[in-house]
């Protein structure tokens, strides 16, 4: 392909999807290499930037995805109608919060953490595809395994969940460090750090809404 196009055909496929692509799957398709790939969009996204156009290229998850801009959410939502919902609870925003911080991790240990039931948080996150399952924990009941989505991650505006801020652990309550040793001596909680060696099979990913919008419950 010539060189000069390869930039529009990007463009092409990232509008035709309609969700992130990988650029490894960009490469493959294009059949050139992945940092032509990331030159590309670079110029993709200078063009859009100095332009002011009304959408973006945002990097999620080891791919791209074209969405309109945030500062434009209000004028489109006139047009596709009222689209607005209801806040996460506090609930809900403390098991996402367990979650993203502690993934992968059962729904159990989102409990331990939490002291309370949290069936109905989880549920919920599920529902609005912030979060989903990726396998079982090798332990008895092999109980099921989430993490974050694609969707998680284009509401809060991160490329990966490493991008999530460091937690400043110095302002914690010493309640809270007295849960950590406790976790520490729970079996159900140790090897967190090798949860992800444990778990198997993936869940399918799931399709998020426009960047712009951010996390509300129905």
């Amino acid at each position: 392909m010539n060189k000069d196009k390869i930039p529009y055909a990007i463009e092409g496929i990232l509008f035709a999807a309609g969700e992130p692509v990988k650029t490894a799957k960009l490469a493959a398709v294009l059949e050139i290499d992945t940092e032509a790939v990331e030159e590309a969009i670079r110029i993709l996204k200078y063009d859009y930037d100095t332009t002011e156009r009304g959408f973006m290229i945002i990097d999620i998850d080891e791919g791209y995805q074209i969405c309109s801009r945030p500062e434009y959410y209000n004028y489109i939502q006139i047009i596709l109608g009222d689209q607005r919902r209801q806040a996460l609870s506090n609930a809900a925003m403390e098991a996402l919060a367990i979650i993203a911080y502690k993934q992968p991790i059962t729904r159990g240990q989102v409990e331990y953490i939490r002291g309370v039931n949290s069936d109905s948080a989880v549920n919920r996150l599920c529902e609005r595809g912030l979060i989903e399952e990726c396998g079982r924990l090798d332990a008895p009941g092999r109980p099921v395994l989430y993490r974050t989505t694609q969707n998680f991650l284009r509401c809060f505006g991160l490329s990966t969940p490493r991008d999530l801020p460091e937690l400043d652990l110095s302002k914690l309550s010493p309640e809270y460090e007295q849960l950590s040793l406790k976790m520490d001596e729970n079996p159900e909680i140790e090897g967190q750090e090798e949860l992800s060696e444990t778990a198997h099979g993936e869940g399918e990913e799931n399709q998020g809404e426009a960047a712009s919008e951010e996390p509300k419950e129905e």
